[in-house]
């Protein structure tokens, strides 16, 4: 079984029992992130780039930093009722950060280009407060690159929950490292 087919399988058995949507696009990547955002007011409380390696807010914004400087990385979005079980599969960065959406409208978006198809919307119930615990796989993959194929999954699980601190469950990647070195 390939790499993509790995990531594709273990993003579908995921939470099926508590589950209120999922969905799965390409995310344009540029100058190595993409965001979580909520364009009617703050999505997060500051969180320096160098504290996890896999996620920071500033300027209100959740970015999701990635190996590749520029193209598309594949994300899959599972909105969950209740905090789903770990995934104990692949996955070589995984943090955990609460999130707030002031309009109900909290999205994964690219910084420069829109997505082709929108993700499920990560605030499902409404405004208030949210737990994403956000994966990483493929990061080392094409370092400072722009590769014509997917390289890099990420999976991004969301249920409602109350203001928490980060929480890093796993850190096993280069790009990680060398992010939180500096």
């Amino acid at each position: 079984m390939d790499q993509v087919e790995r990531h594709k399988r273990s993003a579908e058995g995921i939470g099926m029992s508590d589950e209120a949507g999922r969905g799965r696009g390409l995310v344009p990547v540029q100058y190595h992130q993409f965001e979580i955002s909520d364009e009617a007011g703050p999505a997060g409380a500051y969180v320096a780039r160098d504290h996890n390696g896999l996620v920071r807010v500033t300027d209100d914004t959740i970015t999701v930093m990635t190996g590749i400087h520029t193209g598309d990385v594949e994300v899959t979005v599972i909105l969950h009722e209740r905090p789903p079980a770990p995934d104990s599969g692949h996955w070589q960065e995984v943090v955990e950060i609460s999130a707030h959406s002031a309009s109900g409208e909290l999205m994964v978006r690219g910084i420069m280009d829109d997505l082709d198809e929108e993700l499920p919307v990560l605030s499902f119930n409404g405004p208030g407060d949210y737990r994403l615990r956000i994966h990483a796989h493929g990061r080392d993959s094409a370092i400072d690159l722009a590769p014509d194929e997917v390289t890099e999954w990420y999976l991004i699980q969301a249920w409602p929950a109350p203001t928490q601190e980060v929480a890093v469950l796993r850190q096993s990647d280069t790009y990680g490292a060398t992010v939180r070195a500096h």
